[in-house]
Formats: C-alpha cells, structure tokens, sequence
C-alpha cells in the first residue's frame, strides 16, 4: 500500500479530492451536446441557489490520453484568469468514466451574436460602447497576464444574468510568444482573422485579438455578418475590397509576407478585385453613423490593416471614445436576449475554433491553399 492510499486499499489522496469535489455538486437538466461536449446544469448541494453550468469534456480516441489539447488548454487559462469581463471556472472534476467535467459560472442571456441576430431587441449606440468596453476589458486582462485568446467572436462573448459580458472558449488561447517564436496562422475562426494572419505572418501578437473585436463591434453596428466569406482566399479579397489593398507605403514590411498579393496582381485570382486605396475617415464616418464621429475613429483603430498600427487593448481603453458621448449604458439597463438554457447548452458544447451552426458555415479547411494563386 502507498503512503497516498486509504487505510482500506481504496481511493489514493488525488482521487479522493477528486471525489470531493464532484460531491459538492449535484447534477441537474441537459442543456445541449455537441462532437466536443455535453452540458448540464448543476448546483451546489448546500445550496441549490446557486446554479452553474458543468460541461463534460468527451473522451477523444485520437489523442493518447483521450483529452483535447484544446480541453487542457481552456481548463489552464480560465483558471488563472479571473476576471468580471472573463467566464469564471468554478471547479474541475473527473468522472467514473474519466471524463473531465468544467464547472462554468451560468451566462443565461444568450451572447453578442444572437442578441444582433434577435430583430425584436432594439438597441442603440450606448449599448454598443457599453459591450464592446466589456469585451476590451477582458482582453485587456488577457493580454496584461501574456494571453492571447485567438478565438473573439460574437458567440464567444457570453451575457450574464445582470448584462455583464463574459469572454468565453479559451480552447485556442495561448501565452505570448518570444519575438522569435513561430506561432500557427490558423487560428481565429475565419470571419473574425486579420489579415496578417491570412497572408501567413507566424509572428503576432494581442493586436490580432484587437481585430476581432473590431469585427464583433461592425456586426452589433450592421445587425449581419460584417466580413464573412467561404475560404481563406476570398476572406483575403473580402477584406481588401473593404479597407483597400495594402502596400509597403501603408502597411511596411507587408509584401515580404507568404501569401501577400501586390494590387496589380489581385485582379488575375479568381473572384478577386483590389481595391488600391485605403479608405479615408470620411468613409470610416459614413459605414458607421450610427457610432458618431469618435465611434468611427474608435473602431478604425480596431480594423487598421497593418498590426503595428493598429490599436492595442491598453491604447483601446484610454480612447476618449469611452468618456464622451453618449456613455456607455450601465450593464444594469442594457437590452439582453434571454436565451435561456437552450443558449447555455449551444455557447459551451463547442470547441475552440468551432463555429456555430446557426451562423455563416465555415466547413471549410482552415488550411490555406493559395495553388489557385
């Protein structure tokens, strides 16, 4: 008998704290099930007042010990990151049949992209400033504790019960890499990945998170897909004909990326046109009038084309966006969606990276293929 077993040959010390744990829950209705996951209600047995949502990680033969790189990497960062504008975990447990279960704080009001989705809410500029600030918030966090999340997206900004926005789903999160350090493009579901992502840069940082919340923010403003696309070559042309082709004078160092394509040859790729010039502040004005004069200037910051210009989360929350007119409503008196438990289940039961089967389909690769080029 080791000296961690129990005097009658049972359970070792890490089960029995494991034991432990799982008993101070007790299970409740089935909120959804995906390939990834399955998700339950659950509450404290001391105290069935407070509800939590358990999502129960499936075994995955494909790996050696039947758990997803992306299951371990969501259990590290969430609990180190704590945060009100991040997803609390509450606990971890594992299951007779090894299956490892995240105890998840409960966001009942749906996410970002089913309350735009929901043309029955009516919102406003205020609204905007007031989600969009949460979600900078939480990136802020992320990247001042050297975390990339690489996967911002409508679905993944979670709505608690009192309005407050949860970053959600680190299952593609990972640290900040040294300069040196190549990282993998594919990453960032494509509609909400910058562009220097797409033409193959392996050396980024917390700016390509910026982008994505800059995507989120123009789908609150437009109540519809503001970049989608069906592959990463036409995700490329969706962007450049949006903001204009970059060149060496507006985004320095662009051209010696893999996948960079000069204006003059665009128009030889199929189902591509370029747009050689990029937009002046006028037009950033007149696509987004709704956010008025510093929202435009605000979320021009967020979509710059070039990385090194583009806003950082600390340069996002000094804008003085936040502080003039209208404020951002309080998290109290903003419009929420109610999804209910049926949201619950569809926001958790993904994985990382995955998109949700009531957006714009993105089944195709994510590896880039640039043969057609």
């Amino acid at each position: 008998m080791t000296s961690s077993a129990t005097a009658d040959g049972g359970q070792d010390l890490a089960e029995q704290m494991n034991d432990a744990v799982r008993e101070k829950f007790v299970m409740g209705g089935f909120l959804g099930e995906g390939t990834y996951a399955m998700v339950h209600k659950a509450h404290y047995r001391h105290d069935p007042s407070q509800v939590f949502a358990v999502k129960k990680i499936k075994l995955n033969a494909e790996y050696h010990n039947g758990i997803a790189p992306d299951a371990i990497r969501e259990m590290q960062f969430l609990s180190e990151l704590t945060h009100p504008n991040i997803l609390k975990l509450i606990d971890v447990f594992s299951s007779k049949d090894q299956n490892l279960s995240f105890v998840l704080e409960l966001a009942p009001r749906g996410d970002l992209e089913k309350l735009w989705k929901n043309k029955d809410i009516t919102y406003t500029a205020a609204d905007i400033k007031a989600w969009t600030n949460m979600l900078c918030q939480g990136i802020w966090f992320c990247h001042e504790n050297f975390v990339l999340h690489r996967d911002i997206k409508g679905s993944n900004a979670l709505i608690a019960a009192d309005g407050t926005i949860k970053l959600a789903d680190f299952g593609l999160a990972r640290r900040f890499a040294d300069p040196g350090t190549r990282m993998t493009t594919q990453m960032i579901t494509r509609m909400y990945r910058p562009l220097e992502l797409l033409y193959g840069c392996s050396h980024y940082g917390g700016t390509a998170d910026m982008w994505s919340i800059g995507v989120v923010m123009a789908e609150l403003v437009k109540r519809d897909w503001y970049l989608g696309s069906e592959t990463d070559i036409q995700q490329v042309s969706v962007i450049c004909e949006k903001f204009g082709t970059p060149t060496e004078e507006t985004w320095p160092g662009v051209s010696a990326l893999p996948y960079y394509v000069a204006p003059e040859k665009q128009n030889n790729m199929v189902g591509t046109t370029a747009n050689r010039i990029a937009r002046p502040r006028s037009w950033w004005r007149q696509e987004f009038m709704l956010l008025g004069d510093d929202g435009a200037e605000f979320i021009k910051g967020l979509l710059t084309l070039d990385p090194q210009k583009r806003f950082n989360s600390r340069r996002a929350l000094e804008d003085k966006y936040w502080t003039n007119m209208p404020r951002p409503t309080k998290k109290e008196n903003l419009p929420k969606e109610g999804g209910g438990e049926k949201a619950v289940g569809d926001d958790l039961k993904r994985k990382g990276g995955e998109t949700p089967t009531n957006g714009r389909a993105d089944k195709v690769a994510r590896k880039l293929d640039f043969g057609a080029m």
